[in-house]
């Protein structure tokens, strides 16, 4: 079961890296075409930098949501750095609980806030506002079933790997 498991788990990220990456083509056609119209024609248009901060705003969550494993995060290690495995352990298992109570408790919001925006629609693209913000509830259940599997890993005693800064991937 977990073998399956993983295995569907690595194509969905292989996929979203395939979305991710044509989400920046977009972004780099959308600023090229921008800077041709505006300085070779002298006539600024709108809707490629609407596109670029559609293209921006859903690579960044697909991104954050399927492609980046637990261990690329952005996270702070000055205490679980600290910490043996069964500390790191209950440290993981205590921020996992969390995000998945949070981001639970804020989906009924989620849900009203997207679904009442589509009244609204985008100044140029004239996309309704709800289904480009809908990318946010794909996130936030993402997000949960993520945590959800750590809380069962870390259940099952596996502890989170030890942050070691030497092999750190930062500009730090």
């Amino acid at each position: 079961m977990h073998q399956r498991v993983s295995v569907v788990v690595d194509w969905i990220r292989r996929r979203a890296e395939n979305v991710v990456a044509g989400l920046l083509g977009v972004m780099f056609l959308a600023f090229i075409v921008q800077i041709v119209f505006r300085y070779f024609f002298n006539f600024p248009i709108g809707w490629s930098s609407e596109l670029s901060v559609v293209a921006w705003l859903y690579m960044t969550l697909i991104g954050s949501a399927f492609w980046l494993k637990e261990h690329e995060e952005v996270r702070l290690d000055l205490i679980s750095a600290r910490l043996g495995p069964r500390g790191r352990r209950v440290l993981g298992l205590t921020v996992a609980v969390a995000a998945v109570v949070l981001f639970g408790m804020a989906m009924p919001a989620t849900w009203k806030y997207v679904t009442f925006m589509k009244v609204e629609s985008s100044s140029y693209l004239k996309i309704r506002l709800d289904l480009l913000y809908s990318i946010y509830l794909v996130f936030a259940l993402a997000i949960i079933v993520r945590y959800l599997g750590a809380i069962v890993s870390l259940v099952r005693g596996e502890a989170p790997e030890e942050g070691d800064i030497t092999k750190a991937s930062s500009a730090l």
